[in-house]
């Protein structure tokens, strides 16, 4: 699964970590996520993240 890194302050969601504190389990793919999650950090939306080039 792909990492996503948010485009105003660098936040990247890891899907191998999920985002605990905002209800999402670990081995959640980033396409699975609500729409209306919002970066945990800077509280923009999905449409401002970007998939990491590894």
């Amino acid at each position: 699964m792909k990492k996503y890194v948010c485009d105003v302050c660098g936040y990247v969601y890891d899907p191998a970590v999920g985002d605990p504190d905002s209800g999402i389990e670990p081995g959640t793919a980033f396409e699975d996520i609500a729409d209306d999650w919002v970066c945990p950090i800077c509280g923009v939306g999905k449409d401002d993240f970007s998939p990491v080039e590894e």
